[in-house]
């Protein structure tokens, strides 16, 4: 087990997985050059590192930069898929999903539904979201209940460097399509992952933390942020378990119905504004089946319904933080 980063634990994912199989190919802007290159080629490796090296070991057929159309590459990875190839496509910015979701949700989720099974579409779109980079509000959406809703779409939303590397594995190997969300403020945190090829099964929750007096679940960056507001709540006498649905389509309604029987209480954190949120539909889900065990109404801990705003002030007032998760667990437990 060695120390990586969560850039570092997607491009050995990506590699391994190219190594193994010649039919994974990629495709996406800046992959194999970017602005202020001046024509060297896998100068970024992407617009945020992570395919960085994979050019030299696989070459330009199987790693394609492609023209600024996300309506274009998500159409041509979806026609690679169908006729027998595993792509992998970037979207720069999960934002950017809004210039090609016909695409993804009309034609590539309903694919092996309207050809009656007999179709698949090994396809990946691998997207960042997330908020506190200063990159505007058009860069930095949550978008994951969106494709959430979608029937076809698999969904996941790594929070660690081992996830991230076992998830992205196994979406690779998976015959439906899967949105891989990467949270960009996680890119440098460092965790521990093994040098081998490990998968992760969709649809298993990890339980972060043990804890018997509420448990809180976070969607994604936000199960780190969890983990921290447990330790602070840890030093004044309250024990929370967190926990990290990691895929929100497969969801671990299980082990989350288990856990809220269990403890009684529940705290949900969630990046995504409030309407129609994974917070919203995991809430729904707890007081519909275990309504009878809880012993404090839900409590959810999202962002505001409001746009990400641009002043860092905002921006970062703008997402959950380990204090607000702590506000919320005392509103329902009484020390």
């Amino acid at each position: 087990m060695s120390q990586k980063s969560f850039r570092q634990a997607i491009n050995e994912a990506l590699r391994s997985e190219m190594a193994r199989d010649p039919r994974v190919i990629m495709m996406g802007e800046d992959l194999t050059g970017g602005a202020g290159a001046n024509g060297v080629k896998d100068a970024w490796g992407g617009a945020f590192g992570v395919t960085r090296g994979l050019l030299d070991a696989f070459g330009s057929e199987r790693i394609r930069d492609t023209p600024i159309s996300e309506t274009a590459f998500i159409g041509a990875a979806a026609g690679a898929a169908l006729t027998g190839l595993r792509p992998i496509a970037e979207l720069m910015f999960v934002d950017f999903a809004g210039v090609c979701f016909d695409q993804i949700a009309n034609q590539i989720a309903k694919f092996r539904y309207m050809f009656g099974g007999r179709a698949t579409t090994p396809l990946v779109i691998r997207a960042t979201y997330g908020a506190g980079s200063r990159s505007g509000s058009q860069h930095t959406q949550a978008f994951y209940p969106l494709f959430t809703h979608i029937p076809g779409l698999k969904v996941v939303i790594p929070s660690t460097p081992y996830d991230a590397k076992g998830l992205l594995i196994q979406a690779i190997r998976d015959d439906d399509p899967v949105i891989f969300l990467e949270n960009k403020m996680l890119y440098d945190t460092i965790g521990d992952v093994p040098d081998g090829s490990y998968t992760i099964p969709f649809g298993e929750a990890r339980i972060a933390r043990d804890g018997k007096d509420v448990l809180i679940i976070g969607i994604g960056r936000l199960a780190i942020v969890a983990e921290e507001a447990a330790r602070q709540l840890s030093s004044e006498g309250i024990s929370a378990c967190v926990v990290d649905p990691r895929t929100t389509s497969p969801l671990d309604e299980e082990t989350l119905v288990e856990l809220a029987e269990e403890i009684g209480r529940v705290v949900i954190v969630d990046e995504a504004n409030p309407r129609c949120s994974v917070a919203a539909d995991i809430s729904a889900l707890l007081a519909d089946k275990a309504f009878h065990a809880l012993k404090a109404p839900i409590k959810l801990v999202t962002a505001p319904h409001t746009p990400v705003p641009y002043s860092p002030v905002l921006e970062d007032a703008y997402v959950p933080s380990a204090a607000a998760i702590a506000k919320a667990v005392h509103q329902i437990v009484k020390r």
